[in-house]
Order: C-alpha cells, then structure tokens, then sequence
C-alpha cells in the first residue's frame, strides 16, 4: 500500500516542533512532535527526557491528550518527544496485527509506547482473556523487542456507563476497566498510567467537573487530567506547580494535577512503577 508523508513545520507556545502525518492500513494519523528544551533534570528511572509513542483511538486523540501532555511536560521543564498513532475504534486485536502499527513502532527509539485499548472491551469481563489479553501480550512482546517500555493507557468510562453490558452508571463501568488493565498489567508487569482511577476521584471531589466532551471521550478537562496523569507517571514527578493549564482556571488545573500526583505517587506498587 501506498504511504503519503507530509512534513509541516510549525510553531507550539512559541517552540518549534515538525509534525508528520502518515496514512496507512491501521493508523489514520501518525505525527512526530518535538520540544526541546534546555536544563532538564534527569530522574533515575523513567527520568526527564524520553519519547513516546501513543497507540490508541479516538479516546487518545479526540482531545489531542499526547499534545497536551507534551505541553505540560515542556512547562514543567521536560524534554519530550510524542508520537501519536490513531485509528477511531482501533483494539489491540488490529493493533498487534497491524504492519503499519510495527513500523511505526520501530521508526523511532521510543522510551515508552503506550497502549489503549477499545473503549469497552476492557469492562468486559467475559471477554477480555480471550480478545483483550492475547493481543496485549503480542503488542507488550513487540514492544519489549525494541527496546521500549510498554504503557497501558487506563482510560474512563463512559458517563451514564454500559447498561447494555450490564453496568449502570459511570461508577460500575470504571470499575470494571480498572480491572480489565490491572489484570493483565499485572500478569506481565506492565506500568499502568491510571486515568480511570483519577478521574473517578476527580469526580468525588470535584462537584463543577465535567470532563466528558460526550457520553464517551474527553474534553479539555479530562484531557488536562490525562496529561497530568502521564506526567506523574512516565516522570514519577508530582506535576503540581506547573505552570501550564491548558487554558482551564488556574484552580481548577491546580485541583487535577494534585489528584494526578495522589493517584500516581501514592500507589507506585499497584500501577507496576
């Protein structure tokens, strides 16, 4: 199959950054993001300066989170670079398949790749050993190969849940993805970034949030929460103080990135970091 590159310069809160978008068989958008800055600390670990790679859905890209935490990490003085490759409704199952998935895997000496799966699959506990987990383990294993640590992407439910499934309400659906990733986090020791169990603290303590853009994805704040969560977590660095808000009210940024470090930082063992 034919591949169009185009390569476009352009400017991010005054940085410059070159993006390139790449269509092919799985991933709809593939785009290279670079922001370079100087004097960043290096943390043993996970440490400063890394790049990652996003592997998702709409549920990554609709709120362009990986862009939003890689202007978050430039504010808190990081020197990252992000890689977005999105297909809406893309699974794991086409994901592990997916040349265009490898190649873009290996187009890069990627520090982490992070991977989310499908939205739903995850809260379904009859069928994530037989549809979730085996494609995890071949995705984890690619990514192993090349030398990259693997993510998992713990996303949100959805806001009036999946009753069709079974479970009413956003409480019992978040629940179940919870699980869903933990699970097989934990039978490969794979590091977790917990938005899902962020945002239902987020949602308890924080009665003006309304993070959902529909019944499903994220808007600005949700994404702001996400971004806050990879922060902590591919840093382990609380992300309070930062100056950027994504344009959010400064008390309101402030609030998420507290309850982004709490949920990170106080539970390193239960998220595999």
């Amino acid at each position: 199959m034919m591949k169009k590159i185009i390569n476009i310069q352009a400017s991010c809160t005054n940085k410059k950054y070159s993006a390139f978008f790449k269509k092919s068989e799985m991933v709809v958008v593939c785009c290279i993001m670079l922001l370079a800055l100087a004097g960043c600390d290096i943390i043993p670990g996970f440490g400063s300066s890394k790049r990652v790679l996003f592997i998702g859905n709409s549920y990554t890209n609709t709120a362009n989170i990986p862009t939003v935490f890689a202007e978050l990490a430039a504010s808190g003085g990081h020197k990252v670079e992000v890689g977005i490759g999105a297909d809406k409704g893309g699974s794991f199952a086409a994901y592990a398949q997916s040349v265009a998935v490898r190649e873009t895997m290996q187009s890069s000496k990627w520090d982490f790749v992070v991977l989310q799966e499908q939205s739903q699959l995850p809260s379904n506990a009859s069928l994530r050993p037989s549809t979730m987990y085996p494609p995890a383990r071949e995705l984890v294993r690619q990514i192993r190969s090349i030398g990259a640590t693997p993510v998992f992407f713990q996303t949100s439910g959805n806001r009036n849940g999946w009753p069709e499934n079974g479970l009413p309400g956003y409480e019992n659906m978040q629940l179940e993805i919870i699980q869903g990733y933990s699970e097989i986090a934990q039978e490969l020791q794979v590091p977790v970034a917990p938005l899902g169990y962020a945002w239902s603290v987020a949602m308890k303590n924080i009665p003006q949030l309304n993070p959902w853009m529909d019944d499903r994805h994220p808007n600005e704040q949700g994404a702001y929460l996400a971004a806050c969560i990879f922060y902590a977590t591919l840093f382990r660095e609380s992300p309070e103080g930062v100056r950027y808000t994504a344009n959010l009210p400064k008390y309101l940024a402030k609030k998420l990135q507290i309850i982004a470090a709490d949920a990170v930082l106080q539970n390193l063992q239960r998220w595999n970091l």
